[in-house]
């Protein structure tokens, strides 16, 4: 297991929630094609439903309805996700909502990731910047800066 841990990528995870329990399947053929590039490896895809009544349920693919076929991501488990987490991917959806949980391996990064391992470098923070809170930071540079007078 050491030589699989010391060979991976950066393995992360998202939470996406479907209003309504309306999931379109827009973007599955763009996540298989990121596997086909093996740009990611799938760990993990489970999806989730919270009640009105706020309970949280795990969903089998078969669950999801006709509107979407999801075959080509059966058994894609690796046993990372517990109740716990499908607990608290529940607790960010509203009631009457459903969420895709996906764990994904960055294969793009681990050549770069075994590098740094291998000279004894290690990770020790990381995070995600929500893209509203990077749209709503450009905005505000771009009227601090047209608010400058023009140097002349």
């Amino acid at each position: 297991m050491s030589d699989d841990f010391e060979a991976m990528g950066p393995v992360d995870y998202m939470v996406v929630e479907f209003p309504g329990n309306r999931m379109t399947g827009e973007g599955f053929p763009l996540l298989v094609d990121l596997v086909d590039r093996g740009i990611i490896r799938i760990l993990d895809l489970l999806f989730v439903r919270k009640d009105s009544d706020g309970s949280v349920a795990a969903l089998a693919l078969t669950d999801l309805g006709d509107e979407v076929d999801l075959t080509i991501f059966e058994g894609a488990s690796s046993g990372l996700l517990g109740q716990d987490d499908l607990d608290e991917a529940g607790a960010a959806l509203e009631p009457g909502n459903s969420a895709g949980i996906l764990v994904y391996e960055n294969l793009w990064a681990a050549p770069f990731a075994r590098a740094m391992r291998r000279s004894g470098a290690q990770l020790v923070a990381g995070g995600r910047i929500p893209v509203q809170a990077l749209l709503a930071s450009l905005d505000a540079a771009e009227e601090t800066a047209s608010d400058r007078p023009l140097a002349g």
